[in-house]
């Protein structure tokens, strides 16, 4: 049971996080939902708001050079910070927690401390990164890759927002920021210097909500490769004359590589292995089907995730051994095309275990699982930070303006944020 001192403390907290989560809602309104466009207005509104609640907890505000956010509240020891953030922009007409929750979960833990006048360890830094949706800048990760110095340099005059069809230079510019030194590497995030990224998050998938747990802890986030336009041919003919021994069907050779990889993917599962497999489109040649005639062309996409690199390059070894299998049996040819794809990034075990012990500390249930869906986390883990991401249970998937957390889950995450980063110096991983 906590002490009255310190739930007056976390209720000042979720104060400050209830007004935010309030004004954002109100002043980034665009029903239905809410839109804050990277390097548009709404994210300068949710900046300016998360600004001044910092500040009244005692943080010192600077921006740098690509316009991400850094809140410092000052620690014990100055020379090293731990970073907790998110970002703040979202899709269009989309819900107002996605990223959002993990910069004001910083302030709000900020707010506990200073109300309690005790000093974090380190530097308590909340960061708002810019511009992670990529639905405006066809990229992955702008901000946290700004902050780390890793954007490639000609990135900022190729990149177009897509509503405007201005640069990603002209929007910072415009921001009032300096895309020159953007391009040299200028970084914000010195690596020696940061004991960890901590992004608490929604969760963008029910399973915290159908499993009753309010919180989860992420094992990795997982890495990905992606067929967009694969295409399997075969030969049209008629329905009722062709033999089946003659067909080349590739509506039936696309379904056996389908149930081919969703055998694979259930082999997996039943290892206690991680991987998703989606087959999202699949389509026929309007111009050419007909109810008549046997389908000379099918078009797919592929897309498949693991946290896990081993599973990912045993899933693209089936993948060509089904292709080539079903290829001869099938009298057909397949094309997979280009492939894109991600590395996975697996979270810090030792922040893991920080959150797990935390979550005993203040009496929730934790669930360990896998993100799907990308975050900068992943970022910050792949450059070598020890990473960990803390999910909060959400309602109604994600992008969407129905997005429902509730304010008991996220009070039972900041209180487990909390006391994790109020634990001493020694317990953190160490950093050269």
């Amino acid at each position: 049971m906590i002490s009255s001192r310190r739930a007056s403390d976390l209720t000042a907290g979720m104060q400050v996080a209830s007004d935010l989560f309030n004004a954002l809602a109100e002043k980034t309104a665009n029903p239905p939902g809410v839109t804050r466009k990277a390097y548009g207005e709404g994210e300068r509104i949710a900046h300016e708001l998360i600004t001044d609640a910092a500040r009244l907890a005692g943080a010192e505000a600077e921006y740098a050079p690509a316009g991400n956010l850094f809140l410092i509240l000052p620690g014990e020891d100055r020379s090293r910070e731990i970073l907790v953030g998110s970002h703040v922009d979202t899709v269009p007409h989309g819900g107002n927690f996605d990223g959002a929750a993990g910069v004001i979960a910083g302030v709000a833990a900020q707010t506990v401390f200073n109300n309690s006048g005790r000093k974090p360890p380190f530097d308590l830094t909340v960061v708002a990164l810019r511009a992670e949706e990529s639905c405006w800048f066809p990229y992955s990760y702008v901000g946290s890759k700004t902050a780390l110095g890793i954007l490639d340099p000609e990135i900022p005059d190729i990149l177009k927002r897509s509503d405007t069809g201005r640069t990603l230079a002209d929007h910072m510019r415009e921001a009032g920021f300096d895309p020159d030194a953007v391009k040299k590497g200028a970084c914000r995030i010195q690596k020696n210097k940061t004991i960890a990224y901590i992004e608490p998050h929604i969760e963008q998938a029910p399973v915290l909500e159908l499993e009753n747990i309010p919180i989860g802890i992420v094992t990795g986030i997982r890495g990905s490769f992606r067929y967009r336009d694969a295409k399997c041919f075969g030969a049209y003919a008629h329905s009722g004359a062709m033999p089946r021994e003659y067909r080349k069907d590739s509506v039936m050779a696309t379904s056996h590589l389908i149930q081919g990889m969703d055998k694979f993917w259930d082999e997996i599962i039943s290892e206690n292995g991680d991987l998703t497999v989606t087959f999202g489109e699949i389509t026929t040649d309007p111009e050419h089907h007909s109810f008549s005639k046997v389908p000379g062309e099918t078009r797919i996409c592929l897309d498949i995730r693991s946290q896990e690199k081993t599973t990912l390059d045993a899933a693209e070894i089936r993948l060509r051994e089904l292709v080539s299998k079903i290829e001869k049996e099938r009298n057909v040819r397949f094309e997979l095309g280009d492939c894109t794809g991600s590395q996975p990034a697996l979270m810090s075990e030792h922040l893991q275990g920080m959150l797990k012990a935390a979550a005993g500390q203040v009496g929730t249930k934790a669930k360990f699982m896998a993100s799907g869906a990308g975050h900068d986390a992943s970022v910050f883990a792949l450059q070598g930070i020890p990473s960990a991401m803390l999910f909060i249970r959400n309602s109604n998937g994600s992008h969407n303006a129905d997005e429902a957390m509730a304010l008991s889950d996220f009070s039972t995450a900041l209180e487990v944020l909390v006391e994790m980063v109020s634990q001493p110096a020694s317990v953190w991983p160490t950093r050269n």
